[in-house]
């Protein structure tokens, strides 16, 4: 087995993630309250169980990144080293942290801050996103430029599969990309539920704080390949990639089918959703195995799964 671990990201979160798992597994529920000791509050009541915290960028973010680092941990003992590891935006931190560039410690306490920033930004510049279907994403992309060359702010966001591209930007000018898009021929698009215009030039400002917020951070080299979805590839300098990925477009794909080249044969998600499970159905061959931990049931399926693969080496 060539093991590539999937981080999941912002928009995965629900209200009671990981409950079950916290309430039986003791390395996850240790690592859950190291968290809370790390941000100074409870993340079960402040965050998991509050319909109103769990929307919100600031809480969101370091409550993911707890939970994912929560089933890494208490899959640890049966789990061989990954071959890679992959995140999605913010699971990028827990992908980072599991191969050792930077500390749990570390990488809440970047989170809690890149949280902030994120929201404080959307909240300043709001905006709108909105998933494009269609295996055409260079018309998608020559379209927004042509808006772009008359001054509309709307920008390739997110490259989640070869068929599904989100664009985002200012409300109005996201509006003019939909009819234009619909004029050229695009029949399929789902606005989705945020507020902020995420990996668009609209966080520049969250972009400019957390560059001095790591002004001073130093990162390891990671103990096994994890791959960014600013570049598509393996990171190389960490500090300076994860500085241009607030405001730069995601190439999920791109970065999952490299770590897929690169041998890696069976994917775990760790988060609390199955979302780039999905994405993987849509991105590599069936020759691929997926798993997903949300929940105390498929950590245990994946558990047995684990140790199985173990008794036959």
């Amino acid at each position: 087995m060539k093991l590539g671990l999937l981080m999941s990201g912002q928009g995965a979160q629900q209200v009671g993630m990981g409950a079950d798992l916290y309430a039986s597994l003791p390395k996850y529920q240790e690592t859950i309250d190291h968290a809370s000791e790390l941000l100074g509050y409870d993340v079960m009541t402040t965050i998991v169980n509050s319909e109103d915290n769990i929307k919100q960028t600031k809480y969101t973010q370091p409550a993911i990144l707890a939970m994912s680092m929560g089933i890494y941990n208490a899959l640890s003992d049966v789990m061989p080293e990954p071959a890679g590891a992959l995140g999605l935006s913010l699971g990028e931190y827990s992908a980072l942290t599991a191969a050792g560039s930077m500390t749990f410690e570390q990488g809440m306490a970047i989170i809690k801050d890149r949280g902030a920033y994120m929201q404080a930004a959307g909240d300043a510049n709001p905006g709108k996103m909105v998933a494009v279907m269609t295996d055409d994403q260079d018309l998608v992309v020559a379209t927004l430029e042509k808006l772009q060359a008359t001054g509309k702010r709307v920008y390739p966001a997110n490259f989640n599969t070869f068929n599904q591209l989100v664009i985002g930007g200012i409300e109005a000018d996201v509006d003019e990309a939909m009819a234009a898009l619909t004029e050229a021929g695009v029949s399929r698009m789902v606005e989705l539920p945020v507020s902020g215009a995420f990996h668009t030039p609209l966080l520049q400002t969250a972009a400019d704080q957390l560059a001095d917020r790591l002004t001073d951070e130093t990162f390891s080299a990671p103990t096994f390949a994890v791959y960014s979805n600013t570049t598509g590839q393996k990171f190389d300098d960490v500090k300076a990639t994860l500085l241009k990925q607030i405001t730069s477009p995601t190439y999920f794909a791109q970065a999952l089918q490299a770590m897929v080249d690169d041998g890696v044969d069976t994917l775990i998600e760790f988060g609390p959703s199955d979302t780039l499970m999905k994405f993987a159905k849509k991105i590599v061959g069936k020759d691929i195995k997926r798993y997903c931990v949300k929940d105390l049931a498929s950590f245990n399926e994946v558990r047995d799964m684990l140790i199985a693969a173990q008794e036959t080496v």
